[in-house]
């Protein structure tokens, strides 16, 4: 199979706008991500897919000036985006990284593509439930990717009522009764703080990922930030107040939401 790990990322957020150049040890951000998953193993093409809209062209001319492989596509739909670049670099499986999800693990990165490889999965999600999906399990969904068969993506996109869904675009491949998906289950056996956020949506996440990488090695793993944060508790306090902000802003998305237009 054809596996590429697909990066949707735009500079024009509003809760923290150009998030992805922003830097860490003068490092930006995407470029941190991108390095990261390097270290995994059985994917073919890491590609950021960005828009086409002109607020992204610092993107990517960064991109281009690090040599890293990028998409522009629709603005607002990012099924679209995801299958025109499929289309473009013959991708069969879309590993779904999304540009803000900082400490995605490359051994899960692995064990998704695994996953699909071996069996006939559609779509496969990380969640710490086998039954029920939780969006704000903010350490699964922040080092385990998604899978997405680009047959089943043509099969979403080109379905009579996807539009008409109040989902985000994972949630509409959740909700769907007609692909096979699978929860990958994840509990970790250390303590995981109830407010640990491992995703960079608000200035408080940058301010955190800044203040944790100086604990952190370079080829750290979910443990590494558990350790970091249990013996060193005023990390937290960064981003205590975060959770409330964020669940309150992903419910009046959902309730809202009609299309996949809304999305990074």
């Amino acid at each position: 199979m054809n596996v590429d790990i697909f990066i949707p990322a735009r500079l024009d957020s509003t809760r923290l706008p150009k998030k992805h150049l922003e830097k860490i040890n003068n490092i930006p951000l995407i470029e941190h991500l991108v390095n990261r998953l390097k270290k995994a193993k059985k994917f073919r093409k890491i590609v950021v897919c960005t828009t086409d809209k002109s607020s992204d062209d610092q993107l990517v001319d960064f991109l281009k000036e690090k040599k890293i492989l990028y998409f522009r596509g629709d603005e607002k739909d990012i099924l679209k985006r995801f299958l025109d670049a499929a289309k473009k670099f013959d991708t069969e499986v879309i590993i779904d990284i999304e540009g803000d999800k900082l400490y995605t693990e490359p051994e899960f990165v692995d064990k998704i593509i695994t996953e699909m490889e071996k069996n006939d999965y559609d779509f496969i999600i990380g969640n710490d439930s086998p039954t029920v999906f939780n969006p704000d399990n903010h350490l699964v969904h922040g080092i385990i990717p998604t899978g997405i068969r680009v047959s089943a993506l043509e099969k979403i996109y080109t379905s009579e009522n996807h539009q008409n869904k109040e989902t985000g675009y994972k949630e509409i491949f959740i909700n769907s009764p007609n692909i096979t998906k699978k929860f990958f289950l994840f509990n970790s056996e250390l303590e995981v703080p109830p407010h640990l956020r491992l995703t960079i949506d608000y200035p408080e996440d940058l301010a955190f990922a800044k203040k944790l990488f100086g604990h952190l090695a370079s080829d750290y793993t979910y443990q590494d930030i558990l350790k970091a944060v249990k013996n060193n508790p005023e990390l937290l306090k960064i981003i205590e107040n975060i959770n409330n902000k964020w669940l309150k802003n992903y419910k009046a998305e959902m309730k809202n939401f009609s299309s996949p237009r809304e999305s990074n």
